[in-house]
């Protein structure tokens, strides 16, 4: 289905209101509800499955050092939107097909709240398993400003409820924010990024199985999924009219699979200010960004004197990337578009600020381990791809069990063709460097032979990340201070059909004594 560009504004996902506020705490209430969403103007209502009943969910914007609960409410129906392969581990028949659990993503949060894939409740609350009974959840926010994002986590299923809608941004303020006077209020848009594929009657479309698929199994899990449309903050290829002026501009990939690299044909150059996990130490100006699924990067684009222009986004990232086939430069090649229409309100006194936020850098000499991890493919009992990691499966006993307080180097071993963004829990980490090794030799020996010098982490990604992305014949090394908390966490590949279909393990963070 054809589906015309630039016929829908951007919808702006609206500030979720509590439901209680004191000098002590606040504390929000947040529903899932399945509804009717226009998601372009030539489609029919589609059905989705949001936060509150909208897709994306509410933007949820807090203080540093506020400590907020919020109470997860599951009240979607007992039938899911999508089919759902019963071989998948976590998704067996005797579970309920519609469970949900809650991530925050990137936050630092005790077990019991982190949203553990196996903590799913349904809408009549019954949970799986002994552990983390909480249904309301509690975040301490101790981190410096920052974007961040909640979505479902559910094991076997986080794929299908993601593309089904659940998810929403959580913004982390601080008193350093507000002293750089960056474009703010409505010059501050968040964008979440994501591609879906559509029914003619407007209904989201999932695949049912690969294409090439021997298995017998039916439905099926796919390795990847790709749409054929771009959706930003919930419209197809939508539009925003902006004043020709400076805008702050909150990217988040939320796709399935899909990498996003993206530039502005204007040829004009985004000032990257943030990563995943807050502020550079300096602006840098960039003319493309790549945004593997989950990395957010916060930029600033300058529209002064491009009074009556149109810019598009524009998107050149290989459909499975990095060895995929090149984007359509007609479909998946397109994001959006800005309309420089608008008249300047006021004076823009906004600034790109030549320092932003000191980054310690941390050294790999204090590191108390040292951990190799291989990233690879193998095949399933029915011939499927089946994507590891350290050889490993979910259920399989806990390898890494750091001690709080403690520093680590984590080094993935991509043995695989893909590029895997790989997302560790509760944990913020720099990137040290990636160097090209000889897979066949590892395969066949475990032993590293290296073929080229290594290579620094890019400068867009100098900042504290808590997703890291993994290219295909490279060891990329991670250095992970562990706290504040002790307890179980997950990291994982966060291409959601990897992470469904075993590339998730768990982790213990040990007390020190």
């Amino acid at each position: 289905m054809k589906l015309t560009k630039f016929t829908d504004p951007l919808p702006i996902p609206p500030v979720l209101k509590p439901k209680w506020k004191s000098k002590d705490y606040t504390y929000y209430e947040v529903c899932m509800r399945e509804a009717k969403q226009s998601l372009h103007r030539d489609l029919p209502k589609t059905t989705i499955w949001g936060y509150e009943g909208i897709y994306p969910g509410p933007t949820i914007e807090v203080k540093k050092g506020e400590k907020v609960f919020v109470k997860w409410a599951n009240d979607l129906p007992a039938k899911h939107l999508f089919p759902i392969d019963h071989t998948v581990h976590g998704a067996e028949k005797e579970k309920p097909d519609v469970r949900t659990v809650v991530h925050l993503h990137g936050g630092r949060t005790e077990p019991a709240s982190d949203g553990y894939p196996d903590a799913w409740f349904t809408k009549d609350y019954k949970i799986k398993g002994p552990f983390f009974q909480n249904q309301i959840y509690q975040y301490f926010n101790q981190q410096s400003a920052r974007a961040l994002w909640y979505h479902d986590h559910a094991i076997g299923v986080t794929r299908l409820n993601i593309y089904a809608g659940l998810a929403g941004f959580y913004l982390i303020r601080d008193d350093k924010e507000r002293s750089l006077n960056l474009p703010s209020g409505p010059y501050e848009i968040p964008l979440l990024l994501q591609d879906r594929s559509f029914h003619v009657d407007g209904s989201l479309l999932y695949p049912e199985q690969p294409e090439k698929n021997d298995s017998g199994i039916f439905p099926s899990i796919i390795s990847s999924f790709f749409g054929d449309s771009i959706l930003v903050n919930g419209k197809v290829w939508p539009y925003l009219e902006v004043e020709p002026r400076k805008y702050r501009f909150r990217l988040l990939n939320g796709a399935n699979s899909r990498f996003f690299g993206l530039s502005l044909d204007s040829r004009q150059l985004f000032y990257q200010i943030g990563t995943d996990s807050g502020f550079l130490e300096r602006p840098i100006g960039v003319k493309r960004l790549l945004l593997a699924p989950a990395e957010r990067v916060d930029v600033i684009v300058d529209f002064t004197n491009l009074e009556g222009k149109m810019v598009t986004l524009k998107n050149d990232a290989p459909t499975h990337f990095p060895i995929g086939d090149p984007v359509d430069p007609e479909t998946t090649g397109v994001v959006m578009q800005f309309r420089v229409n608008k008249t300047l309100s006021t004076i823009d006194t906004a600034v790109i600020p030549p320092h932003l936020d000191p980054i310690g850098r941390l050294a790999e000499q204090n590191a108390w381990k040292n951990r190799f991890l291989e990233l690879s493919e193998e095949k399933d009992q029915y011939g499927r791809p089946l994507l590891l990691l350290d050889k490993k499966k979910w259920d399989d006993p806990v390898t890494e069990n750091p001690i709080v307080g403690s520093t680590e180097v984590w080094n993935f071993v991509n043995t695989n063709g893909d590029d895997h963004p790989i997302h560790v829990h509760l944990v913020q980490f720099q990137i040290i460097d990636r160097r090209p090794f000889d897979v066949e030799y590892f395969k066949t020996t475990k032993q590293i032979k290296y073929t080229g010098p290594t290579v620094s982490a890019d400068l867009s990604e100098l900042g504290w990340k808590d997703t890291v992305r993994c290219p295909p014949g490279q060891i990329t090394r991670i250095i992970i201070p562990f706290f504040p908390f002790i307890g179980q966490y997950v990291w994982h590949c966060h291409m959601l059909e990897h992470e469904d279909y075993e590339m998730m393990r768990p982790y213990i963070v040990r007390p020190r004594y």
